[in-house]
């Protein structure tokens, strides 16, 4: 696919996905939606980690609602069905590490794409706000799968009740994020973070993610049966045994993802 509203880039085995609508603080529109799923995937397939950021001030201001005229024509339950639920699962789904680099506001559909990451790395400057009431709406786009999960039931109907900004810092602090850093060096730190990952166990990252995800739903035997097959799976990969030998070896693993 040709991309005209993002970048796409691989360097050094992390392929990095850039929101490039700095005009319109990277208004998610249907082309975009389409172009960032695509990324997503194809990354997954030549990539060792993944990273979602954006152009400009902002990384993302949600869903583009474009003018007065068009709001009666809008149909959000298909936009949902039919553009963001495939978009959120192509980076949900990707089989590699997935890092949103909020360099600023993360608002609405926004804020919720970078949750459905794998790990979210703020600029102490960003936001992130759960505009949807403001307007009358509910947060969509996964947030209301992922805000309770990842900071706790209260701060998430806080968050969408009162629709106020929630400062990386606060996100920081509630678990709702990763880190939060200082914006200056922020993009040092974050491409830091990203080949860390790219130079480690992608098969045993996978199996984390998994194992992790599914502990929500199962009991702890079926858990502990979960973490016994998967952890034998990781036993048979090279980069355990490369990492055992270099253990041995008191040196640095040199993982293949593999």
């Amino acid at each position: 696919m040709h991309y005209d509203t993002i970048r796409y880039a691989i360097r050094d085995d992390v392929a990095i996905v850039t929101m490039n609508r700095a005009e319109v603080m990277n208004a998610l529109n249907t082309q975009m939606r389409a172009e960032i799923a695509d990324a997503m995937k194809q990354a997954g397939g030549e990539a060792r980690v993944a990273v979602l950021t954006g152009k400009g001030r902002a990384f993302c201001s949600g869903q583009d609602l474009g003018d007065r005229a068009n709001i009666g024509n809008i149909d959000l339950e298909r936009t949902l069905r039919d553009e963001y639920t495939p978009l959120l699962r192509a980076i949900y789904d990707s089989p590699i590490p997935t890092i949103a680099a909020v360099n600023g506001a993360a608002a609405g559909a926004g804020a919720n794409l970078a949750l459905a990451c794998d790990v979210v790395i703020a600029a102490e400057s960003a936001v992130f706000l759960q505009a949807f009431a403001r307007i009358g709406l509910m947060p969509d786009a996964g947030g209301t799968y992922w805000m309770p999960r990842q900071m706790g039931f209260a701060k998430a109907m806080g968050a969408s009740l009162f629709a106020e900004p929630i400062t990386a810092k606060q996100a920081d602090d509630w678990g709702m994020i990763w880190e939060a850093v200082p914006d200056e060096g922020f993009a040092d730190h974050w491409w830091k973070r990203a080949l860390h990952l790219a130079q480690g166990p992608t098969a045993a990252y996978a199996h984390i993610k998994q194992a992790l995800r599914e502990g929500f739903d199962n009991t702890l035997e079926t858990q502990l049966e979960l973490e016994a097959r998967l952890q034998g799976e990781c036993g048979h990969t090279r980069d355990f045994k490369e990492g055992v030998v270099a253990f041995l070896d008191k040196r640095k693993a040199e993982f293949e993802g593999r």
